[in-house]
């Protein structure tokens, strides 16, 4: 098993900056894959930035590119993505996820990822 639990969250302007953490605790690996998802109201939860762990690289959402970036520790014990330029269309309740088994055609459905935290959200107010 695998616990996630983010923070970070809060109520910013449009324009302002936010880093998000998610502690990763139990049972790792080190091809453990760690992501994140955010879900608006009324929408889909979707995919936002991923850290696949077999390559080290990462990969975003065309309409985070350039302003967020994902991150971790040495350890991988926890996983950052640092938002800029914020938008009131970011905003959402950001989800920390994980799995170690991810494939790279998967990495941006929510459904490959057995592993997820609780949520923490994010306004960004005009």
């Amino acid at each position: 098993q695998m616990q996630l639990e983010e923070s970070g969250g809060g109520l910013v302007q449009a324009g302002a900056s936010l880093r998000l953490s998610c502690a990763v605790s139990g049972r790792t690996s080190s091809s453990t894959s760690l992501a994140w998802f955010r879900q608006a109201p009324g929408k889909e939860r979707e995919f936002v930035a991923v850290l696949w762990r077999r390559t080290g690289r990462t990969y975003y959402a065309d309409s985070v590119k350039g302003r967020f970036t994902i991150s971790r520790d040495g350890a991988y014990s926890t996983v950052y993505l640092q938002m800029n330029s914020l938008k009131p269309e970011d905003t959402a309740v950001y989800y920390c996820a994980a799995d170690s088994t991810l494939i790279l055609s998967s990495i941006y459905d929510a459904r490959a990822y057995d592993y997820w935290g609780q949520g923490t959200q994010v306004t960004v107010s005009s």
